[in-house]
């Protein structure tokens, strides 16, 4: 059995692949008010139809002021517990175990009035000033992501992947790039961390499955954060009881970066060796080949595939057939079909 098939488990909780579908946002909630919409019903459980062995919904907000746009998913409410549970339902008809990733977008938040950061740096000329957070600020959003990590359990979720990454409000307090901060909260990596911390403490307080946090190991400028400093991290965050870093890189200043086939795999593959963590990588995978060669490696423990299941919802298929293997097919599927 190639390794790519073979089961995963974490806390208990078992994935019958190494298959994980990469957090993408979606912008398909109506009326700004971050609910599940026909949409996700069809989008997410359509892949576990396609055998992907975990699921991570978007970027899901845990407060209004912290969505990337006004489309965003949210857990911010109580309301919001019906329409995910619903989602979680029926991607598990199929097998598939489910992830969350809790998200607030900091100084990257597109939606209209007060929108938070570390320090008061706009992300680009383009983008809103933010406010400069208070301690108590910092608090709230802490609160917030408590009784988001609830809100998934109740819901029914497996897995709970906490956004560090991708220049929003988490990833911008760990980089000095946008983190000026001169109190508790910057300076030292210890002091930029404490955030992150804090999060990863509270959610582990009300949530016992497994925890994931995804990380920009690389922000592509001089001054920045890189691998060598995320592994340090990474270390206090296997500590903390973080099960799996779903590493990433870039998105917290304008850069520009060179992507090729596995550009980000390398990350993945020192955190895992140096932190001595579990990884997911990630980072235009698409053949099935490719996987499997990072996974017999032990460059990484999971492979998450972003826009090759958007293309492809059914990819665990195809990789099957690559990798010259039979997977279980649908009871709909084995029944065949007639025509009249």
């Amino acid at each position: 059995m190639a390794t790519l098939f073979t089961p995963y488990t974490i806390r208990g909780v078992e994935f019958k692949n190494r298959i994980a579908m990469a957090p993408m946002c979606m912008y398909s909630s109506h009326d700004q008010d971050g609910k599940v919409t026909d949409w996700h019903k069809v989008h997410y459980p359509v892949r576990a139809v396609g055998q992907v062995g975990l699921i991570i919904l978007e970027a899901t907000a845990v407060q209004p002021e912290g969505r990337i746009s006004h489309e965003d998913l949210g857990i911010w409410s109580d309301d919001h517990i019906e329409g995910l549970a619903e989602v979680v339902r029926l991607m598990k008809q199929h097998g598939a175990r489910t992830g969350i990733q809790l998200a607030h977008a900091g100084r990257k938040a597109t939606v209209d009035g007060v929108i938070h950061a570390p320090s008061s740096i706009p992300f680009s000329e383009q983008y809103k000033t933010p406010t400069e957070m208070t301690v108590e600020d910092i608090e709230a959003t802490i609160q917030a992501f408590t009784s988001a990590a609830v809100r998934a359990k109740q819901a029914g979720f497996d897995v709970i992947e906490i956004h560090g990454a991708h220049g929003y409000l988490i990833n911008e307090f760990l980089t000095p790039l946008c983190n000026h901060r001169q109190d508790e909260y910057g300076g030292p990596a210890e002091n930029r961390y404490r955030l992150l911390r804090q999060v990863i403490d509270a959610v582990r307080s009300v949530w016992e499955g497994p925890l994931f946090v995804r990380i920009s190991a690389e922000d592509y400028t001089k001054g920045g954060m890189d691998v060598s400093q995320y592994v340090e991290m990474a270390r206090w965050m296997k500590a903390q009881g973080v099960d799996l870093i779903d590493v990433s890189s870039g998105g917290v200043v304008p850069a520009t970066i060179n992507t090729f086939p596995g550009y980000q795999v390398s990350y993945a593959d020192e955190i895992r060796k140096e932190a001595r963590i579990a990884t997911g990588a990630v980072g235009l995978i698409t053949s099935a080949l490719q996987a499997e060669e990072i996974l017999q490696n032990g460059r990484a423990d999971l492979v998450l595939l972003g826009r090759e299941l958007l293309r492809d919802p059914y990819w665990p298929y195809t990789a099957a057939n690559e990798l010259g293997i039979e997977i279980d097919a649908p009871v709909p599927y084995k029944r065949g079909w007639t025509f009249s």
